[in-house]
């Protein structure tokens, strides 16, 4: 058996490289960080330790990949699961990066091959299981080793307020203690703050700085429906998605083979997953669909849980999930690279009294049953809400959002809202003046008036909200709490008695009457059907030449199949659909793809580059964005992208009036550029008046000079200039 399938080239003595933009567009091709990655680089970097909220497919590997190059010594990396360990190393080591890992799945003589490249000071990345790190005889291994920075992924395995606590990761903190000047990041896609909190605690840099991007997944489509006849449902969603990888979970193993088995008899390529099948099954299944060999894979939560695959179009839940942490990491499998992906979950109270009594029937303790029960409850009204989904899962993990996501099966059904802030001022003033001691069941007490054994003993009956909400029945009260929990009007703590507190948002809706919008209790769930995202996705597909797409994807699998390595790790869709919306026929234009890098230029860049004259010439379609030359080949990749003028000019290091020019020069060259798109009605009212008070030449020319100079500041003069030209320069298109 091979260690690993894909090569990579050494430097000698691997010198660190010192700028992080150099390491980002060398090896992994990207022109620009994502939100806090570079921050979080700076900080590592600098020797300080760090805890990394990222959504899944965020970015978090590059937070510490990068710093393992520019530090001095070996990075240490803790990952729960070979899958992830296999998959990372092979996407390393086919950028250029020495890295390896060192698990049960390798030979005694492998394993020793490795340990002699650390020595050596040839590996940058070593990837281990927590279980590792504790055999015998395995710390004195290390701490012989030079190493410059832990990197603990899924840490949200370490606590357990956390949805997979792992007592295993409880260990870890020994690691500081062999290695106390070694920076730590923790990284995890899924804490709120109580796991936060505890996760620093745990491994003892309760000082480190912690960096949260947003949960924001904003190419995920989120759709909950009813579960009548979901498997004829499944079905015929899968049969409108050819091509597109997918995973279906579901609750029991018999369930997982009862779908696979059903899709199958569909002519659809699926297979089944679970802990009860053998390992040489769960490995083969598991390579097969990385490989894309197979379509779909229906399999329970033990699949999936760092899988790498960058392509997952969608995923189905067959059943309710435990709770949301759970929800949101296995959704976040779909469009790691970007691109639009659809999460479809199917809710029937019957899951929901099957999930109860697993609860009840487990061996854990009281306390954590009714942590999982109030977390189950939280699953549940995420999937009974008539607000806007993905505003719940935000507010879940404490962010706040300020409008709807127009992208869930709600907002594209609204449902009749009212304004809620009376509402929600009588119940935060009532937690306020309550001391936040009140539970959700308590606080509608106390809004209604109740004298209970916990409102008289605890005086809550003499505060001045006792009973104003009286009017308001128990039912009602608590849908509109719930919805209020879910938008984030407030918050609740789990490890306090799950007592509902106030946030900074409820602060502004008490002193600054910050609008509250909530839904009609009346509308009930139910009436939401399967979401076709073809419709909405109409303008993206249009733009997409699917013949070459599908030309470049057999080309991509054909050269995977070759190097025995997942087809992503060749190239990603989101690169494909790069070279296919610029078409790039020369090595210079290949080299501005998105993830192209100089290791994989060398590689593929003319094996791709050839594909693609071959089909341009067979489909007699000239590659326009050569006769533009390659800077305005760039301008019009981030125009189809609808990227605004200054987000252009940023991404090229142009000045906006440079990116105006090339939007012009293209539209004249007979490409598809809306230049009205980019005047605000706004700005436009500030160019013509502007206009009417600047005196008109001899020749009756209002001069740009003039206009720029009544306009003054009010306008930035891209802007100055992208009015003038379509408004003076051409008067039919200005005045249509």
């Amino acid at each position: 058996m091979k260690t690993f399938d894909t090569p990579f080239l050494l430097t000698p003595d691997y010198r660190e490289m010192e700028d992080k933009h150099q390491i980002l567009k060398q090896y992994f091709g990207y022109s620009r960080f994502r939100p806090l990655q570079a921050e979080i680089i700076d900080s590592l970097t600098a020797g300080k330790n760090a805890l990394v909220l990222m959504p899944t497919g965020g970015g978090k590997s590059l937070c510490y990949q990068i710093p393992a190059m520019m530090r001095n010594g070996l990075t240490l990396v803790i990952s729960p699961l070979i899958a992830l360990m296999k998959d990372q190393v092979e996407s390393l080591r086919a950028v250029g990066i020495p890295a390896a890992f060192l698990n049960s799945s390798l030979l005694l003589a492998e394993q020793e091959a490795i340990k002699t490249d650390i020595a050596a000071g040839k590996i940058k990345l070593l990837y281990i299981a927590p279980e590792k790190v504790f055999q015998p005889g395995f710390l004195d291994e290390i701490s012989a080793w030079k190493i410059s920075l832990m990197a603990i992924d899924e840490s949200h395995c370490i606590s357990s307020w956390g949805h997979d606590f792992r007592p295993e990761y409880l260990k870890l903190s020994i690691l500081r203690e062999i290695f106390p000047s070694v920076p730590v990041v923790a990284l995890t896609a899924t804490a709120d703050k109580v796991t936060r909190k505890d996760i620093l605690h745990q491994l003892g840099i309760s000082e480190a700085e912690t960096f949260i991007s947003s949960f924001d997944r904003p190419n995920l489509s989120l759709t909950v429906a009813p579960g009548l006849e979901r498997r004829k449902k499944i079905i015929r969603y899968i049969q409108s998605r050819p091509n597109q990888s997918g995973i279906v979970y579901c609750l029991s193993r018999s369930g997982t083979e009862e779908m696979a088995g059903a899709l199958t008899k569909s002519g659809i390529k699926a297979m089944f997953y679970h802990a009860g099948c053998s390992p040489k099954h769960r490995s083969d299944v598991q390579e097969a669909f990385i490989k894309d060999e197979i379509q779909v894979m229906c399999a329970t939560i033990a699949f999936g849980m760092g899988i790498d695959k960058s392509n997952i179009r969608w995923i189905i839940h067959y059943n309710l999930p435990n709770n949301i942490e759970s929800y949101y990491q296995e959704i976040g499998r779909a469009g790691r690279d970007g691109l639009p992906a659809d999460a479809l979950l199917f809710y029937a109270y019957s899951d929901l009294i099957i999930r109860r009594e697993m609860i009840e029937n487990s061996e854990a303790d009281e306390t954590q049953k009714e942590l999982k029960r109030a977390k189950l409850d939280r699953m549940r009204q995420f999937c009974e809400a008539q607000i806007c989904r993905r505003r719940i899962l935000l507010s879940y993990f404490n962010e706040e959002v300020e409008k709807d996501c127009g992208n869930c099966d709600v907002c594209r059904n609204p449902r009749s809202k009212f304004n809620g802030n009376v509402l929600a001022q009588k119940a935060l003033s009532a937690m306020a003046r309550a001391g936040e001691k009140l539970t959700l069941p308590v606080l509608i007490d106390v809004l209604r008036g109740m004298r209970t054994a916990v409102t008289v003993k605890n005086d809550f009956i003499n505060i001045k909200t006792f009973g104003a909400g009286k009017d308001i029945r128990e039912e009602e009260w608590m849908d509109y709490l719930l919805q209020m929990l879910n938008s984030g009007v407030m918050d609740i703590a789990y490890d306090d008695g799950h007592t509902l507190k106030l946030n900074p948002l409820s602060y502004r809706i008490l002193k600054e009457n910050v609008p509250v919008s909530l839904v009609q209790k009346s509308q009930s769930f139910g009436s939401a059907e399967v979401h076709d995202p073809r419709t909405e996705r109409q303008k993206i597909k249009d733009k997409v030449n699917d013949d070459l797409f599908e030309k470049l994807r057999q080309l991509r699998k054909q050269l995977a199949d070759k190097e025995s390595v997942p087809a992503y790790v060749i190239f990603s869709d989101a690169t494909l659909n790069d070279m296919v919306l610029l078409k790039p026929t020369s090595p210079a234009q290949i080299r501005t793809v998105h993830g192209i890098g100089d290791v994989k230029f060398e590689r593929y860049g003319q094996i791709f580059l050839r594909e693609i004259q071959k089909y341009l010439a067979a489909n007699k379609t000239p590659g326009v964005r050569l006769t533009h030359g390659l800077t305005y080949a760039e301008t019009l990749l981030l125009y189809e992208k609808n990227l605004d003028i200054e987000a252009m000019a940023a991404e090229r290091n142009l000045s906006p009036i440079t990116i105006v020019a090339h939007l012009f020069k293209l539209r004249d060259s007979g490409e598809n550029i809306d230049i009205q798109k980019f005047i605000s009605p706004l700005s436009l009212k500030k160019f013509d008046a502007a206009v009417q008070k600047v005196a008109p030449s001899a020749e009756g020319e209002v001069k740009i000079q003039d206009i720029a100079e009544e306009l003054g500041e009010s306008l930035p003069p891209w802007e100055i200039r992208l009015i003038y030209n379509c408004r003076m320069m051409e008067p039919k298109a200005g005045n249509g």
